[in-house]
């Protein structure tokens, strides 16, 4: 790791330099990169990250995806967990795990949207963007996608969220346990409704953990990086 870090500190420095491509490639000839360009590496990543975003979001999209995960399993919100208690006692444990289960299946139903999303930040990647990238934390490429798409992604779930949601029953069985509890005299906490936000949140966070978790993979083990590209980018980690 020790050398790795060498190797890409002389690259950025001759980025941050203005040098050309051929001096580039002298530098990486020079360290034991077999000629990889600037282009390679930039591309090596993207292909690693369409990876990691495709088994990310497809694994997420699978029934059970997120409900028998977890890493990722959406809980109720926190205001009905504190209470959730109180929910069985009175009889409605059955109506709890039902409206569970189907935020769940909302949030998987919601996944499958993200892809498109995330592809399109990985295309505004910047060769520097790409070097500073690979030489990073273990989930840098996560995190990059995270400030590029946060924003992107919470536009584009909640009409989504809401409506698989709505399509799976989890805002009646949701709004029906708020409804009763919040009836019940003398209760001093109160439920919100209202889920969208919540699952929204829940959602985003579940998907760019299963990200971290390929980004991880890609750059620990060999097996993992599917093409000669990436086996030459991310071989230089090993």
């Amino acid at each position: 790791m020790k050398k790795f870090t060498i190797r890409f500190s002389i690259i950025v420095l001759i980025l941050a330099t203005s040098c050309t491509a051929a001096d580039i490639n002298r530098v990486l000839q020079s360290t034991g990169q077999g000629g990889l360009t600037q282009t390679e590496v930039s591309a090596g990543l993207k292909e690693a990250l369409i990876q990691g975003i495709s088994k990310g979001a497809d694994q997420a999209s699978m029934v059970d995806g997120f409900f028998k995960n977890e890493l990722i399993k959406i809980l109720l919100p926190e205001d009905a967990r504190r209470v959730e208690s109180t929910l069985r006692q009175v009889g409605l444990g059955a109506e709890v795990d039902r409206a569970l289960l189907a935020i769940n299946r909302g949030a998987e139903m919601a996944a499958k949207e993200a892809k498109p999303i995330f592809i399109s930040a990985i295309r505004q990647l910047t060769i520097q963007d790409a070097f500073s990238i690979l030489r990073g934390e273990p989930d840098a490429a996560t995190q990059f996608l995270r400030r590029t798409t946060e924003n992107q992604l919470i536009d584009l779930f909640q009409p989504r969220i809401q409506e698989s949601l709505n399509e799976v029953g989890a805002t009646k069985y949701y709004g029906d346990i708020a409804s009763t509890y919040n009836a019940i005299p003398l209760t001093n906490r109160k439920i919100d409704p209202d889920l969208n936000t919540y699952v929204t949140d829940r959602a985003i966070d579940g998907l760019f953990k299963l990200i971290a978790e390929e980004e991880l993979n890609i750059r620990k083990d060999p097996v993992s990086r599917t093409t000669a590209l990436m086996r030459r980018v991310f071989g230089t980690q090993d």
